[in-house]
């Protein structure tokens, strides 16, 4: 099995907002840059083999200081990226629900299977960061991956795996903290084996 180390990007200057940032490219915030400090000494500790990304920035500052620190090249990969939200980009839900009520609605009800307009729904996202791990479990069979993602990819991959409702992502796992950490090992037969969910830095 692999085991697999999956991060939050630290803190942005749109969460204290909180607007959507999908796939916006958002700085973060100095208490961000601190928090990516305090990860960098966790992850010293890990024993990795790799350090991957998605290729937005907030992801990339994040991990590229953990690459450097555990002297491992940084990968990045395009599928690790946020869902895309859309035209609920850059809005907080209230903007939504003002702008385009009934697409809200529906977004907030199944927000696994009904994307925002023009955006991407949660299975798809799946679908697209799946292999990525699949991959990872192939080059590294029985390493250590440290991956640096995004809140609401991380819970739908948890529900994936674990064969739950993904539109009840949400409830099931509320909330992934900046730099929060995902402790599980995967094997190619889709088995799972979680140690820990969102332990904070």
């Amino acid at each position: 099995m692999t085991r697999f180390f999956l991060v939050r990007h630290a803190e942005t200057v749109w969460q204290a907002e909180n607007r959507y940032a999908g796939r916006s490219d958002i700085p973060l915030t100095d208490h961000g840059n601190t928090q990516t400090e305090h990860l960098v000494m966790r992850a010293q500790g890990l024993q990795l083999d790799a350090v991957y990304s998605s290729t937005q920035m907030r992801a990339i500052h994040t991990a590229a200081p953990v690459a450097n620190a555990v002297k491992l090249p940084l990968a990045t990969d395009a599928r690790l990226c946020e869902v895309a939200f859309g035209t609920g980009e850059g809005m907080t839900r209230s903007e939504m629900e003002i702008a385009f009520p009934t697409e809200f609605h529906a977004f907030m009800a199944h927000p696994a299977t009904v994307p925002l307009p023009g955006g991407e729904s949660g299975k798809e996202a799946v679908a697209r960061a799946t292999p990525v791990l699949e991959e990872l479990m192939s080059k590294h069979p029985n390493g250590r991956v440290f991956v640096v993602t995004h809140s609401t990819l991380i819970r739908l991959l948890l529900t994936h795996w674990l064969g739950l409702d993904a539109d009840r992502y949400r409830t099931l796992l509320p909330y992934v903290d900046n730099c929060g950490l995902t402790e599980i090992e995967l094997a190619p037969s889709a088995d799972i084996k979680i140690f820990c969910y969102n332990s904070r830095v």
